[in-house]
C-alpha cells in the first residue's frame, strides 16, 4: 500500500487527512485559458491608434455571433420540404384552431372588413368630357329687344317662356306674347283701372297662361285663340308668383298666403298654404309634383309635401327676401335658393334629408337661378351691387364666368324650350337673351331667338 492510500486509511472513512487538504490549498492553481494566453501573446496595439468598436444592432447585440447561413437556410424551408405526415397534422391543427395556413395569426390589429360590392376601381366606365372643354361662352347678347313699361318690383315675377317657344312678358298693364320663331309680337290681354299685372306663368304644354294681378285674381287665358277662360278670385292682395303642377295653379300673395287653384272645377280654391309671415315672392313645384317650394319676404325657406298643409321643412338661413327658387332638372331632390341684398347667398339643399349641402356668396342680391339642362351648371341673376349673369360649375361651385347683362338690376330670367338660351329683363326696360347653354349636339346653329329679325320691341 502506498503512502497516499495510507494516509486516507487511516483518517477513517468519509474524511480527508488533514495534510493532503492543506498541500492542495497551498498549489499554484493552473487553468487551459492561463495556457492559451501564455502560448499566444495578444499583439499591442500601435501607440495612439483606437481600435473599431463593435457593431451593435438595437435587437441583435453583436452581428458577428450570428450564423447567416443557417438562418437563411431555415428560412428557406417550406411546407413542401415537410413529408406528407407532418402537413397533414398541420392541416388538422389549423382546422381545429380554426385558423388559415396561408394567414398571420398574431396581428397588431383587425383588418378592414371586406364589401361585398364590385370594386370600383375595377369597374370599365367611359372617360366623362369636362362640361366646359372647347365650348365658348359669349358675354354679349344674341339679341335685345325693348320692353317699356316693365315694372321695378324685386318681388313680381313678370317673364316666362313656354314650350312652343313664346315668350310671355308683363309690362305694366299689359300681357305680351313674342314668338321666338317667327318674331310676331302679339298682344294678349290689358287690365282695366289702376290695376297691373304682377306674374305670368305658362302651363306645362304652353297652351294656356296664368296672370296674376295686383288686386288678387288669377286669370287663365288660352294663347292660340287670344280669350280668358276664366278668373279665380277671392282675395284681396296681389299675387306676384306663380307656379303649376299640371292641372292646378298655385299662386303666392303678399299676405304671405299660398292659394292651389283646380281650374277644372267650379270651386277652384283647393287648400290654402299658410307658413310665410311676408310677401311670398319665390314659388316652384318640383318636375314630379311631390314637393312645392316656397320663399318669402320673412327671409324663410318652406318646403311642402303635396299631401300636407304644414311645411315639411322650414329654412331660415337666410337673411334677407328669398325669390330665387329652383330645383335641379338632373337630380330630383337639389333644391337652390337665393337671398336679397341683405344675403346676397345661394344655398343648396338635400329636400330628402333636409341637410345643406353648400354655399355660395356671390357678393350681390340674387334674383334668379336657372339650371342648365345638359351641363352641371346653373346661372345666378344679381341686382346691387353688379347686376350681372354670373355661371357656376357644380358641385365645385367655382365660377366659370362673369357676363355683365344690364345697366340696372336683373328682375327676370325665363329659359328657352331647348334649353340652351336665357332671357333676362331688367329695370333698364330691354329684354335680352343670351345663349350660355349651348348644347353639343346642336353646337354652330343659331338660337331660335335669333332666327328672326322681324321687331327690336316688345310694344
Amino acid at each position: 500500500m502506498s503512502e497516499t492510500a495510507k494516509t486516507f486509511a487511516s483518517a477513517g472513512p468519509g474524511k480527508a487527512p488533514r495534510a493532503v487538504l492543506d498541500s492542495v490549498r497551498a498549489s499554484p492553481r493552473t487553468t487551459a485559458p492561463d495556457t492559451v494566453r501564455s502560448a499566444k501573446p495578444r499583439p499591442a496595439s500601435p501607440r495612439g491608434k483606437k481600435t473599431k468598436p463593435s457593431q451593435y444592432d438595437r435587437f441583435i447585440p453583436n452581428r458577428q455571433a450570428l450564423d447567416m447561413a443557417s438562418t437563411q437556410l431555415a428560412l428557406s424551408h417550406t411546407d413542401s420540404d415537410l413529408d406528407e405526415r407532418t402537413r397533414a397534422y398541420h392541416a388538422q391543427v389549423a382546422r381545429a384552431c380554426g385558423v388559415s395556413l396561408d394567414t398571420r395569426i398574431l396581428k397588431f390589429k383587425e383588418s378592414a372588413p371586406v364589401s361585398d360590392r364590385d370594386d370600383l376601381r375595377q369597374i370599365t366606365r367611359p372617360v366623362l368630357k369636362p362640361s366646359g372643354t372647347k365650348r365658348r361662352i359669349l358675354t354679349t347678347p344674341e339679341r335685345v329687344l325693348d320692353a317699356p313699361g316693365l315694372v321695378d318690383d324685386y318681388y313680381l315675377n313678370l317673364l316666362d317662356w313656354s314650350a312652343g317657344n313664346v315668350l310671355a312678358i308683363g309690362l305694366d298693364q299689359s300681357v305680351y306674347l313674342w314668338n321666338a320663331t317667327s318674331g310676331d309680337v302679339d298682344s294678349l290681354c290689358e287690365l282695366e283701372g289702376d290695376v297691373y299685372v304682377a306674374s305670368v306663368k305658362w302651363t306645362g304644354d304652353g297652351a294656356y297662361l296664368a296672370v296674376g294681378t295686383s288686386s288678387g285674381d288669377v286669370e287663365i287665358w288660352d294663347a292660340e285663340a287670344r280669350s280668358k277662360i276664366r278668373t279665380m278670385g277671392g282675395r284681396q292682395s296681389r299675387v306676384g308668383v306663380l307656379s303649376w303642377e299640371r292641372h292646378m295653379v298655385s299662386a303666392g300673395s303678399r299676405d304671405g298666403s299660398i292659394w292651389n287653384h283646380d281650374v277644372r272645377v267650379a270651386a277652384h280654391k283647393t287648400a290654402e298654404l299658410v307658413a310665410h309671415n311676408h310677401e311670398v315672392c319665390g314659388l316652384s313645384w318640383r318636375s314630379d309634383g311631390s314637393l312645392l317650394a316656397s320663399g318669402g319676404n320673412d327671409n324663410l325657406v318652406n318646403i311642402w309635401d303635396a299631401r300636407s298643409h304644414v311645411p315639411k321643412f322650414t329654412k331660415t338661413q337666410h337673411t334677407a327676401a328669398v325669390r330665387a327658387v329652383a330645383w335641379s332638372p338632373w337630380q330630383l331632390n337639389l333644391l337652390a335658393t337665393g337671398g336679397g341684398s341683405s344675403d346676397k347667398h345661394v344655398h343648396f339643399w338635400n329636400t330628402t334629408t333636409a341637410a345643406r349641402l353648400s354655399s355660395i356668396n356671390t357678393g350681390s342680391q340674387v334674383t334668379s337661378i336657372v339650371f342648365s339642362h345638359e351641363y352641371r351648371e346653373l346661372v345666378t341673376s344679381h341686382g346691387f351691387p353688379h347686376n350681372h349673369l354670373a355661371l357656376w360649375s357644380y358641385p365645385s361651385l367655382a365660377k366659370i364666368v362673369d357676363i355683365p347683362a344690364h345697366d340696372t338690376r336683373v328682375l327676370h330670367t325665363a329659359l328657352s324650350p331647348d334649353a340652351q338660351t336665357v332671357a333676362t329683363a331688367a329695370s333698364d326696360e330691354s329684354l335680352k337673351f343670351w345663349r350660355v347653354f349651348e348644347s353639343r349636339k346642336t353646337k354652330g346653329t343659331k338660337a331660335a331667338s335669333a332666327q328672326s329679325s322681324a321687331s327690336t320691341s316688345i310694344r
